[in-house]
Order: C-alpha cells, then sequence, then structure tokens
C-alpha cells in the first residue's frame, strides 16, 4: 500500500514538474488539487505531496488556505543555473575524457554528426531533441552517478530557455561545432583540454541567450 502510494506520488511529481518545465501551466497560475487530481487519473493525496516536493524545488509556491502555484523562474535563477552548469560541465567532460569507453564516443559522434545536418537545413525541433541525446550521453560517459543527475536535473530546468537558443540556425551549427571539439579532445584523452571546452560551450550559450534578454527569457519559463 505504501509502496502503491509512493509510486503515484513519484508519478504525479514527475509530470507535474515536466507540465510546470514545459511551459503548459504559465507562471503565477493557480494549481488545483482536485483539478490535477482529475486530470493525473489520481487522488488528492498523491497531489498534495507531489506539490510539497515541487514547493521545496521552488518551483510551486504553497499559500495557506489558498493552495498552490506556479513560481517559474526568475532571470537571476536562470543566470545561476547556467553558471552551476558550466562548471559542472566541465567536470564532467573532464571526467569523460578519462573514463568514456570507445563505444559511448562513437555514439557521442554519431550524435553530431545528425546535429551538423539538422542544424544545417534549420531544422529546430530535431536540433533540440539531438542537443538533449548528446548531454545525456556526455553524462554518462563521465562515469559518475552522482555528477550525472546533477547535471540532468540543471539541463532539464531549463529546456524552454535552451529551446528559444537553438531557435537561432546560427547558433545551432556553433554550438553543434562546440560538440564536436568537446568529443575530439575526450578521444584524445586531454581532460584538461575538454573541461576547458565544455565550460565555455555553457558560457556561450549564455551569452546567446543574453542576446534576447533575461527578462524576456524569464516570461517564457511557464508560458
Amino acid at each position: 500500500m505504501n509502496e502503491d502510494k509512493y509510486s503515484l506520488s513519484a508519478r504525479v511529481f514527475n509530470q507535474l514538474q515536466e507540465d510546470i518545465l514545459s511551459g503548459k501551466y504559465k507562471k503565477d497560475e493557480e494549481l488545483k488539487e482536485k483539478a490535477l487530481g482529475e486530470e493525473y487519473g489520481v487522488s488528492r493525496t498523491p497531489v498534495r505531496e507531489a506539490l510539497r516536493q515541487l514547493e521545496l524545488e521552488g518551483l510551486v509556491s504553497m499559500i495557506p488556505n489558498k493552495g498552490a502555484k506556479v513560481v517559474g523562474f526568475t532571470p537571476q535563477d536562470i543566470y545561476d543555473i547556467y553558471e552551476i552548469r558550466s562548471m559542472l560541465e566541465g567536470l564532467c567532460a573532464r571526467r569523460a575524457a578519462k573514463n568514456a569507453a570507445p563505444d559511448l564516443i562513437a555514439e557521442l559522434e554519431e550524435i553530431i554528426y545528425l546535429t551538423d545536418f539538422h542544424a544545417k537545413r534549420g531544422h529546430g525541433k530535431q536540433v533540440f531533441e539531438l542537443d538533449n541525446k548528446f548531454h545525456e550521453k556526455l553524462y554518462e560517459a563521465c562515469g559518475s552517478k552522482i555528477l550525472a543527475n546533477l547535471l540532468h536535473d540543471y539541463h532539464h530546468y531549463v529546456q524552454s530557455v535552451r529551446k528559444i537558443s537553438l531557435t537561432s540556425q546560427e547558433r545551432s551549427v556553433k554550438s553543434t561545432a562546440e560538440h564536436g571539439a568537446i568529443v575530439e579532445a575526450i578521444k584524445e584523452h586531454n581532460e584538461e583540454k575538454a573541461q576547458r571546452l565544455a565550460n565555455n560551450h555553457i558560457m556561450n550559450t549564455m551569452k546567446n541567450i543574453e542576446y534576447y534578454g533575461w527578462e524576456n527569457i524569464a516570461k517564457t519559463e511557464g508560458q
């Protein structure tokens, strides 16, 4: 019984988190337990538990006697996430240069080949999906479950922002080239170079986001 309860709560948490991060629920939108329970096909209890967990993550605010609402991200939140990601991805690439097996490197190269094909043709949706695959595979290549989980969360939190960044064909092509350089350094087992290139890659993404304006980007989170 407890296991079923936990499973339901975890499922609702994952789905609601995804719906908030993808923009289905807008910033400041109220989240009603009854309505969410009906949507997800569960009672109000797992919904309430999921909302409490999301409040701990800063995605939801619980208001006494009123319920919950979507918090969204501030410009500073987004900047902080990218700054932290730049350091963690650098460490990830460094670890990958030391630990990555040849088959994982080959998979990264295949992803880059496909991304380059779609980026040069302006296929934004495919580029975004392949960008996700690249980073997930890079996280796997580092050989650290703890580091991979941290990076996965930060990467997922800003998916709406990344979609906007990658709508620029010019940035998509440059981003793919940066991915390629990172993989070459990993293939050469050049740990220092891989770390520097991965760090710079995230910093370049931040610069591209700044081009759109942090305020406008933040409004997009949850819209």
